[in-house]
């Protein structure tokens, strides 16, 4: 039972952190490291992350059906992973990822990172993503997208943030992060499950089927509403969140 609530709880943290722009990573570690959660292991991590995938591909599947018509946006999300992916994968294979864990860092970049978004948020924008999301902005924000490497940045704020500096209005600039989550949350999958079934003491078993079910109705949900929100709200909360939770957790990790 208390394996169960485990679950609950980092699956409905995945699926709403996952596509706000408050870093599901570093709330993932702080839970796991403060709750003593035994369950972020490799198995959930990845569960958690597939239904993320699901939810995406479920909420912009019109989208992702016209990218075999617009073939050229498809390759400009595809360029725009890239540099992530690239960097994530070296990180990861070489031990590094695990250094950037540290609670001063996560409390640092929650803060710095939520006042860029809210300088980024004041600019006057009114681009769209099918007029005016070409190469240079692709590449532009791919680059930018590696900064989420680092816990506390948010991979959904710095996109967020990079699209608004390059004038993209607010729900086009969600909608870019979004779309962008995609290759990145299936090659993130794809990994995971691949040292998975390398691992022989690695099993799924139905509390990863709970984990997936969970953080796609919770993703979903989040992005559904998160874009009904935007279309009328600036992001302010969400600078306001980040840097209460930013001084919370340097209070703790000083302390």
């Amino acid at each position: 039972m208390y394996e169960m609530i485990e679950i609950f709880i980092l699956s409905i943290v995945q699926g709403i952190t996952e596509f706000l722009p408050v870093s599901s990573s570093s709330h993932l570690i702080i839970i796991s490291k403060y709750f003593n959660y035994s369950n972020q292991n490799l198995s959930i991590d990845v569960s958690l992350h597939i239904g993320s995938f699901f939810a995406i591909i479920l909420y912009f599947r019109t989208e992702i059906l016209n990218f075999f018509q617009n073939k050229e946006l498809f390759l400009k999300i595809f360029i725009s992973s890239i540099p992530l992916i690239i960097t994530g994968y070296l990180l990861v294979k070489y031990n590094l990822i695990d250094q950037l864990r540290n609670m001063k860092v996560i409390g640092w970049t929650t803060i710095v990172f939520g006042i860029l978004l809210y300088i980024s948020d004041k600019f006057e924008n009114r681009k769209k993503i099918n007029k005016d999301f070409g190469f240079k902005s692709a590449l532009y924000v791919g680059f930018l997208q590696v900064l989420s490497l680092i816990p506390g940045v948010s991979r959904s704020g710095i996109a967020i943030t990079a699209a608004r500096t390059l004038k993209f209005e607010r729900v086009e600039s969600a909608k870019i992060s979004f779309l962008l989550s995609i290759p990145i949350l299936a090659a993130v999958s794809i990994y995971g499950l691949q040292n998975i079934f390398v691992s022989k003491n690695i099993n799924f078993s139905l509390i990863n089927l709970l984990a997936i079910f969970l953080s796609f109705i919770t993703s979903y949900l989040t992005i559904k509403y998160f874009l009904k929100y935007i279309k009328n709200f600036n992001l302010n909360i969400f600078v306001g969140y980040r840097i209460l939770l930013g001084v919370l957790i340097l209070f703790i990790a000083y302390s």
